[in-house]
């Protein structure tokens, strides 16, 4: 989609179905904004006989009636822009917030590479940025677009019943207004468009160098980092002056085409008085009309301008909402699993990647075991993770759970029948109890706490200065990694699903705060199907079966862990190396 350019339709087309439900309100604002244009034309003829009946003739009497209506239809003019652009203002936020959270809940269904290959911050600028330069022109533009047609008649229609000659000689100017947008349109489409994707670099600078403010300053990096962000601002400095540039200079000339214009209908004005065609009142009523008549040209140009943003915008998230997920969901509800799962000759290729992660790998777990998974790095052992919760689907083979495969499966029931926990425990901002809750979202505050002491982090939770209120940063600011780790068994303890997979649940920790947590992982382990993955041995002596994996996928070992350290296998030699 990048280097297409959208046109108007297109953007209509595509984001008009996201007006849905508030098309009436968008309706009234539009004929409460035509109403007050109505008004306008109206009060300049009330000015017009102002001019004529009380100020050339100097009769006090004849301003009273036309001074009234001209205050009456102001007020009413007022009435109607006030409600006019409320209800457009209410349908684009209203706009906004379907657009944002469809997009935003999208995302939520594509893979890990899906994110893996994209900077977090341009996905953030094209959830905020992008996302209003669409609603500027889906919901306000097509008010504007509206408004200003019906503007252009009203006052037409006027100014050729005042004169139909003057009328010609403002209309001439007409064309030279659509000719000067359409050429500042088409450089600021092309300024736009590079504005939107320097946007998304500037705010993925940000984001990155942020999130690792600690490797920055670690390494002294802070001013390679000042200088990156400095490269790109310079880059969006350029091209936003281009826009300021292209931008100020067409309201000059748009006014001096206009000023022209006015002049010259003012001399043949005068001229029109000579013959007696036109009285005075006429005549500065059709300045007034030209005034009034060429804000609605301008805003029809400077719709041009709008789309030319729109599109760019639209491209941006019409790219994310085209990125269709590669897993479909399927049409079976399971519920509570009993916990039998197994992989039938299971194999596995990640995208762009030269060899295969897993190959022809058959095991079954059966309900309430503990399967240990080892190996050296990059054998495929979180690979399998992945595909016990359908992040992905096995290139060859199937996994099913309660001898139903994967993929008849919906999401949702899937993963509401196995719990993770990772070695980099994902925190959010907010309170630990939250943190703790985010398992379940049925969780009372009995199951909150239950699952903490189970999990040996009410202790720790209860010194701190608003225990289970105590707010924590994203990363778990102010707690060490074994409780953020406790935190996490907690929130597994809180999903009670009847599987369960530990990927590597101590790889980031020394061997004090493993040792601690040995006690937690058991209780969680305890009744479930457990999957742990990891290169710590002494987590697999509880193992039911330990699965020994190759550098390439295959496996190498499978079998109780007591018979397999009787062998001179590669889980003996692991295990001697990890407790040496």
């Amino acid at each position: 989609m990048p280097g297409t350019a959208l046109s108007a339709r297109a953007v209509f087309r595509r984001f008009w179905p996201f007006t849905r439900g508030d098309r009436r309100w968008l309706v009234l604002g539009c004929v409460l904004l035509i109403g007050a244009a109505a008004c306008d034309a109206f009060a300049v003829s009330m000015f017009a006989r102002i001019v004529d009946d009380a100020l050339r003739a100097g009769d006090l009497s004849a301003f009273w009636r036309p001074a009234s209506l001209w205050a009456g239809v102001a007020l009413l003019s007022s009435f109607f822009v006030f409600g006019g652009e409320y209800l457009t203002a209410r349908t684009g936020e209203r706009f906004l917030l379907r657009l944002r959270t469809k997009v935003f809940a999208h995302l939520h269904r594509q893979p890990p590479d899906f994110f893996e290959r994209r900077r977090p911050g341009d996905l953030l600028a094209r959830l905020t940025d992008d996302v209003d330069t669409v609603e500027r022109f889906v919901g306000s533009g097509l008010v504007q677009m509206v408004t200003a047609l019906f503007g252009f008649v009203f006052f037409t229609g006027y100014a050729l019943y005042l004169s139909w000659e003057l009328a010609l000689a403002a209309f001439v100017v007409v064309p030279l207004f659509s000719w000067v947008t359409r050429r500042f349109a088409r450089h600021i489409n092309a300024r736009s468009r590079e504005q939107r994707a320097l946007n998304g670099d500037i705010t993925a600078i940000l984001e990155e160098s942020l999130a690792n403010v600690t490797a920055v300053q670690a390494y002294n990096r802070q001013d390679s980092e000042s200088d990156r962000l400095l490269s790109a601002g310079r880059r969006m400095l350029t091209t936003n002056l281009s826009i300021a540039r292209l931008s100020g200079l067409y309201a000059p000339v748009v006014h001096i085409a206009q000023t022209v214009s006015v002049l010259a209908v003012i001399g043949l004005g005068a001229w029109e008085i000579s013959t007696g065609r036109i009285s005075l009142g006429g005549v500065l009523a059709f300045a007034a009309i030209l005034s009034s008549l060429y804000a609605p040209v301008q805003q029809l140009g400077q719709l041009r301008v709008m789309v030319s943003a729109a599109a760019t915008g639209s491209e941006r998230i019409i790219e994310l909402l085209d990125a269709e997920p590669p897993l479909v969901d399927g049409p079976r509800v399971l519920p509570r699993a009993r916990g039998f799962v197994s992989l039938r000759s299971v194999g596995f290729h990640y995208p762009e990647t030269p060899s295969p992660a897993l190959e022809a790998l058959t095991i079954d777990i059966s309900p309430g075991e503990l399967l240990a998974i080892t190996g050296p790095s990059g054998a495929g052992k979180s690979t399998i993770a992945k595909l016990l919760l359908r992040f992905y689907d096995p290139t060859a083979g199937l996994v099913s759970l309660d001898g139903v495969d994967l993929r008849e499966l919906t999401l949702a029931s899937l993963r509401s029948n196995v719990a993770l926990v990772g070695q980099q425990t994902q925190m959010f901002h907010g309170t630990i109890y939250d943190n703790i809750a985010f398992g379940s979202p049925t969780a009372t505050p009995d199951d909150v706490v239950g699952a903490a002491r189970a999990a040996d982090a009410h202790d720790f939770i209860a010194l701190l200065p608003d225990d289970y209120d105590t707010v924590i940063g994203q990363h778990g600011h102010g707690l060490s990694g074994g409780q953020r780790q406790r935190i996490a068994i907690a929130r597994a303890m809180v999903a009670d699903t009847p599987v369960l997979v530990l990927d590597e649940p101590t790889a980031s920790l020394d061997a004090h705060s493993s040792g601690r947590l040995l006690g937690p992982l058991r209780r969680l382990a305890s009744g479930r199907t457990t999957i742990l993955i990891t290169h710590d041995l002494r987590l697999t002596a509880n193992a039911d079966r330990v699965l020994v994996l190759t550098a390439d996928g295959t496996v190498a070992e499978y079998g109780h862990p007591a018979d397999l350290l009787a062998t001179h296998g590669p889980y003996r030699a692991l295990h001697a190396l990890t407790l040496s």
